[in-house]
């Protein structure tokens, strides 16, 4: 008899255990930021019209959620341009500390990406981040971009990571990259 209970016990105590585990599990899956779960969070929290504190503390939680979301996630982000809108819903302060707050997590992850590249990747990602930039040389600069703080702060940022974070291999094979994005940004501020 006893024994028996001993068993109907061990099995209580296991089931419990089984419950909380796939409980924590569950929640764990729920709480990950996807760009899917990113993207409803921002048009569940428009900030136009919406008081200072309460701007804010949206601009603040999408920027904690951005900086979650891992590179390639943060990357097709980017590319479909789905925060644009958000971002220029923001006034030029808000879109500087947005910036201060999800730069540098941003430009950290993809130096790690490039860091762990195989060097034939990267050297097809370098030619044709070289192709992008020569059709851009000698382009002018839109008036705004001129103006816009937040470019240079996006260029500072980058070359900080660049420097900080990319191995001496990266730092090579990246070296074109660097010097054309230069010759670019000249022919932009010829004085």
């Amino acid at each position: 008899m006893r024994s028996r209970s001993t068993w109907i016990r061990a099995a209580l105590v296991l089931a419990v255990v089984w419950t909380i585990v796939v409980g924590l599990i569950w929640w764990a899956r729920a709480s990950k930021v996807t760009p899917e779960s990113l993207m409803a969070y921002v048009e569940a929290h428009p900030v136009e019209g919406k008081p200072p504190t309460d701007r804010t503390k949206t601009m603040e939680a999408v920027a904690k959620k951005l900086n979650q979301l891992t590179y390639e996630e943060r990357r097709e982000v980017r590319l479909s341009r789905r925060l644009d809108r958000f971002f220029k819903g923001l006034n030029p302060e808000e879109q500087g500390r947005f910036l201060d707050l999800t730069l540098p997590d941003g430009f950290r992850q993809m130096m790690e990406a490039l860091n762990k590249m195989d060097r034939e990747k990267r050297k097809v990602f370098v030619e044709h981040t070289l192709e992008q930039l020569r059709k851009d040389e000698g382009q002018n600069m839109p008036e705004r971009l001129e103006s816009d703080g937040n470019i240079q702060k996006i260029i500072d940022q980058g070359l900080k990571s660049f420097y900080s974070d990319a191995s001496a291999e990266t730092k090579m094979d990246l070296a074109p990259v660097i010097e054309q994005m230069q010759r670019n940004l000249q022919s932009f501020n010829p004085r």
